[in-house]
């Protein structure tokens, strides 16, 4: 008996190299599929499904696939539920994707492999429709961000965007609360000096198009990034200075004043 007990007390604390997060709402047709592609990555997996403001059945699908399922009865976000999957996460590497898109395994464990060889942010190498005129202001926005960060290797690669993946390292650096503003823990990332790179391709825009739909006024989900990248911006101005770290050249200002 007390065998069996040391056990299974060895198998609550084991820690999983992957936690594989997902955020979901209403995804009960697509949920089971991208839970098996993440079990699919390597083989000690967690997958974590947070099922948040669902009406449908998304929370007994991802159970059956193979998910832990935390649930909510109200809506969290995709940002806020990543949040609390870290939180709860027991892995070794945090792997973020969603439930609306699946991403095939081949594609999902280049990031994985590479926080296994020393990277602590897996970014996708995704630079959205840069040849598009106008170009989206938050495609401007992401590569904006990594230029302000002396990044601009980085293009448009950001932690906005799925897949990514996360060193517990990096969760330290950036704070886990950093998770619901993706810019922001960004930031935070390059400027903590963690190895932040691009290090796979997923065609998430063309995979997961944006159904067209008639509005009237802005995108709220495009009003809300840009949001996120200008609360970016203020914490570097407030921890950089006002030019963000970067010199003001030739320039003397406190002659004019």
């Amino acid at each position: 008996m007390d065998g069996e007990a040391s056990q299974q007390h060895r198998e609550v604390i084991r820690q999983p190299v992957l936690s594989v997060i997902i955020p979901a709402m209403n995804e009960e047709r697509t949920i089971a599929a991208v839970v098996r592609e993440a079990t699919r990555i390597c083989r000690d997996t967690e997958v974590l499904v947070i099922v948040n403001g669902s009406t449908d059945g998304t929370a007994s699908e991802a159970e059956r696939a193979g998910a832990r399922v935390l649930q909510y009865p109200e809506a969290l976000g995709h940002d806020a539920g990543r949040r609390v999957g870290a939180a709860a996460a027991r892995g070794q590497i945090l792997l973020f994707t969603d439930a609306d898109i699946r991403i095939p395994a081949v594609h999902l464990a280049p990031f994985v492999k590479a926080v296994l060889n020393g990277v602590d942010v897996a970014l996708n190498d995704y630079n959205g429709p840069v040849t598009r005129s106008p170009v989206h202001p938050v495609v401007e926005a992401k590569h904006m961000l990594n230029s302000l960060l002396s990044r601009p290797d980085l293009g448009g690669a950001s932690m906005t965007a799925i897949p990514h993946a996360l060193s517990r390292k990096a969760l330290d650096v950036i704070d886990i609360s950093s998770l619901e503003i993706p810019p922001l823990a960004h930031a935070k990332a390059v400027i903590g000096g963690l190895q932040v790179k691009a290090v796979h391709h997923v065609p998430v825009g063309k995979w997961n198009a944006v159904r067209i739909k008639k509005r009237i006024g802005a995108d709220p989900l495009s009003q809300v990034v840009l949001q996120d990248h200008l609360e970016a911006i203020r914490w570097i101005t407030d921890t950089q200075g006002p030019r963000g770290g970067h010199p003001d050249l030739q320039r003397v200002r406190r002659l004019a004043q």
